[in-house]
């Protein structure tokens, strides 16, 4: 591939984030009492919040970083119940009945966020769009076509095609009416303002590190030494920070896409696209600054895996130039997203005999519905309420046919792990470049070593504090990766993503 690197931005930031004002929060300082204390501040943390402000109860949200700087702040922000071609494989895994009642829950979670934008006039830039999924290769006509009779069968509101509006080479093409899409950080800061008016806690850059029971209540330890007592956690941290509790990293696996934000000539048809080959792309438009975006994604793999990751970036870059007039890239950004043994997030109760300690988790890339379903989930169990959707996302369900799938991601673990212990480069900290990263042995050990642009050095302990594996260099987002469960850390050390909560260790040179 011809590299356009020069054309690229040098940072990765998400185009959501641009000239638009967050309020901030302090740091938690002293320990505090709640009824309701939320982990994690993207979607489903303030959408949780949001549905509990004015019930009665007291609620303190907390994030390890800024609010929506996570998953939520980097996302593509489909609002739709086409996750790709799901619905074949969920009949065949859980029936007609239950492959059903995954749409309907994803269309409410839809329409919820519509209302919700209506009831408060939110400025959001939200739009009715058809969602296509579409094949680029006569190998996946079979699939579409078995995906839109999955449609037919569900009574899911579709047509087949086999064209979409683009240059972009389409066999067939499987179409969702009447989906959404939006700016999701103009929506999300909205709702934190009904949050400070209703008097709710926040707090940022307070990192919760594991929860404990003291009787018929909880007690969150955060890394600074704080304590939140509570009745009843919500962990909404994207990947669970109480993970011991139902061993989630072993039922999980995290996988790394990415985006690039880019300017054409050619005005854009309407709709959101994801083709079905791979790898992978994902298309659709916003509006940021008064300038029309195309939103062009894809090149999905497991996080610490693979390839160099500036080499996803490229080929989404060569993409662009293939079947678009670019005349600019001015953003560029990577996501990280949680994939179930059986495709369905886990939402509800942690395990059978934590009732109360509640995680919302998995959402296999498609977070702005599935997020906003698990904050009505759990908010509904807090509130005795019932949910007629809680049984189909029950964390503690088992599936057979998800064995396999369970032992294979666990055998992937093991390999990494074992593959992270044996490997280090051969050259020594003379030898890394400017820009360049290496796990070199520094003092006998094995270290994380990256020359920054000023020539400085940043040494860091290679091993993840979260279980152990061997992190490895991500060139295009410039961390240090966990190939085992996804743990991400800036070139410091610190934690950028869990389920690790603590940070690696320096290295003195």
């Amino acid at each position: 591939m011809t590299s356009q690197n020069d054309h690229l931005p040098k940072q990765p930031e998400p185009c959501w984030r641009d000239n638009l004002p967050f309020p901030t929060f302090p740091a938690l300082e002293k320990n505090t009492t709640t009824d309701v204390a939320i982990v994690g501040g993207g979607i489903t943390g303030i959408t949780a919040a949001y549905l509990l402000a004015n019930k009665g109860l007291s609620v303190t949200l907390i994030d390890a970083s800024d609010l929506l700087n996570g998953t939520t702040g980097h996302t593509t922000a489909k609002i739709t119940s086409q996750h790709g071609l799901i619905y074949d494989q969920l009949i065949k895994d859980f029936g007609e009945e239950k492959a059903k009642l995954y749409y309907e829950a994803n269309n409410d979670a839809m329409h919820f966020i519509r209302d919700t934008v209506n009831k408060h006039d939110i400025d959001c830039d939200l739009t009715t769009e058809d969602a296509y999924v579409y094949a680029g290769t006569d190998e996946y006509i079979s699939k579409i076509q078995a995906e839109f009779t999955a449609y037919e069968k569900l009574g899911i509101p579709c047509e087949y095609t086999e064209s979409i509006p683009f240059s972009i080479p389409c066999k067939a093409a499987v179409v969702m009416k009447n989906q959404s899409q939006f700016h999701p950080l103009k929506y999300l800061t909205a709702l934190i303002s009904t949050l400070i008016d209703a008097g709710i806690k926040i707090y940022e850059h307070t990192t919760a590190a594991k929860v404990e029971d003291e009787g018929s209540k909880h007690v969150i330890h955060t890394t600074s030494g704080q304590a939140i007592t509570c009745k009843y956690v919500l962990t909404a941290s994207h990947y669970p920070f109480n993970d011991e509790i139902g061993l989630y990293f072993t039922r999980m696996h995290p996988e790394r896409s990415y985006v690039l934000g880019i300017k054409t000539d050619e005005d854009y048809p309407g709709g959101m696209y994801l083709s079905a080959d791979s790898p992978s792309r994902s298309l659709r438009d916003t509006i940021i600054d008064g300038e029309r975006l195309i939103l062009v994604g894809g090149e999905s793999h497991k996080t610490g895996q693979g390839i160099p990751t500036m080499e996803h970036y490229e080929a989404l870059q060569a993409f662009s130039h293939q079947f678009f007039t670019v005349t600019d890239i001015p953003y560029r950004w990577s996501a990280q997203d949680l994939i179930t043994v059986d495709k369905v997030p886990y939402i509800g109760a942690a395990t059978k005999n934590h009732p109360t300690i509640l995680i919302a988790t998995g959402y296999g890339k498609w977070g702005m519905t599935n997020g906003t379903l698990a904050a009505k989930i759990l908010t509904d169990r807090i509130l005795e309420k019932e949910n007629r959707y809680a049984s189909l996302f029950d964390p503690s369900r088992f599936e057979a046919k998800s064995l396999k799938n369970l032992v294979t991601e666990n055998a992937n673990v093991a390999k990494e792990l074992i593959k992270g212990k044996l490997s280090a480069s051969p050259q020594g900290l003379e030898d890394l470049s400017i820009g360049e990263a290496a796990i070199i042995r520094v003092n006998g050990k094995k270290s994380g070593c990256y020359r920054d642009q000023t020539g400085q050095l940043h040494v860091v302990d290679s091993t993840c504090t979260h279980l152990g594996c061997e992190v490895a260099w991500n060139s295009g987002d410039t961390t240090w990766d966990c190939p085992c469960h996804g743990s991400r850390y800036s070139i410091d050390g610190t934690v950028l993503e869990g389920p690790a909560v603590n940070p690696l260790k320096k290295v003195d040179i």
